[in-house]
């Protein structure tokens, strides 16, 4: 195995925080419960930081201004990032490890929704106010389940005018790994969150086996790449404003399978690696073991 270092994520948070509140599923998704049950969020940030992480993202995925007009109070903006922040702070705190904290810059519409990705003008007011919100307490900033070439651009420029690094993440076709879900090519998204200022290119929330196909685009990015998959059996069912009852997780993606598949993306030179949607806490911590165990090779 190549010689690099490793920097491990956390995994999901949506799914993880739908099954710890007991309560049923909610278009605000992770949000919800950061209004409902917020020490929920706290302690599931520690249960990443325990098992392993070396970064833990923000809560704020469907924290965004469009999400929040369509489906609750664009009102509940501010209060929400704050709260995230709040939540991942504290987390790093109570825990006494040096762990970072991503800011999160997600699709600002629906996920896998190419069509729906903003216009410039409208996309950059939207995310710079998220950016300004975060700035103060994150120590990166991640760009993630991005669709269209256009969007990656869009997050990376305006995450980079911060001057903290900026990591983009694309989902990608779960059936050929080298084309976003625009269908436009992986690698003209990479070239395009590159010259934006991005300094890590990654894969997420596409199957396992299309991460592994996109390994190969990546690796000629010249910056650091990676991967972190979900463990859904199809992600057609999500219409924008839905809900995650519509998708279903695989059944044989336990933390030993899925350990298999991180550990193989390294094996293609991936140095950022970790979980998506239905990858939990235990998936991470066998990551990390298997990490720990392989050392000194990855250095």
């Amino acid at each position: 195995m190549a010689m690099h270092h490793v920097t491990l994520m956390d995994g999901g948070m949506g799914q993880e925080l739908h099954r710890r509140s007991g309560k049923p599923a909610s278009p605000l998704w992770s949000a919800q419960v950061m209004m409902d049950s917020p020490e929920l969020v706290v302690q599931l940030h520690r249960d990443y930081i325990d098992a392993g992480a070396d970064v833990i993202e923000v809560n704020a995925y469907t924290a965004t201004p469009e999400r929040l007009a369509r489906d609750a109070d664009g009102a509940l903006f501010e209060p929400l990032q704050k709260a995230a922040l709040n939540a991942a702070t504290r987390a790093r705190d109570l825990s006494g490890k040096p762990v970072l904290i991503a800011g999160c810059l997600p699709p600002l519409v629906a996920s896998y929704h190419p069509d729906l990705v903003p216009d410039e003008q409208t996309a950059r007011a939207s995310y710079g106010r998220i950016i300004a919100l975060q700035n103060s307490a994150v120590d990166l900033f991640l760009g993630e389940t991005l669709s269209t070439v256009r969007e990656g651009a869009i997050v990376a420029r305006a995450a980079a005018e911060t001057g903290k690094p900026v990591w983009i993440s694309y989902t990608v076709d779960d059936s050929d790994g080298t084309r976003l879900r625009s269908g436009e090519r992986l690698d003209d998204g990479v070239e395009a969150a590159a010259r934006a200022g991005a300094e890590a290119v990654l894969v997420n929330c596409s199957m396992p086996e299309a991460v592994a196909q996109a390994m190969a685009v990546l690796s000629t990015s010249g910056l650091r790449y990676g991967g972190y998959a979900n463990g859904f059996t199809a992600i057609d069912a999500l219409a924008p404003g839905g809900t995650v009852a519509s998708l279903r997780a695989r059944e044989d993606l336990n933390p030993a399978e899925y350990a298999n598949n991180a550990m193989s993306w390294l094996e293609q030179g991936a140095s950022l690696i970790g979980g998506c949607c239905e990858v939990g806490p235990a998936h991470i911590a066998e990551i990390r073991q298997r990490l720990d165990a392989a050392q000194p090779w990855l250095q």
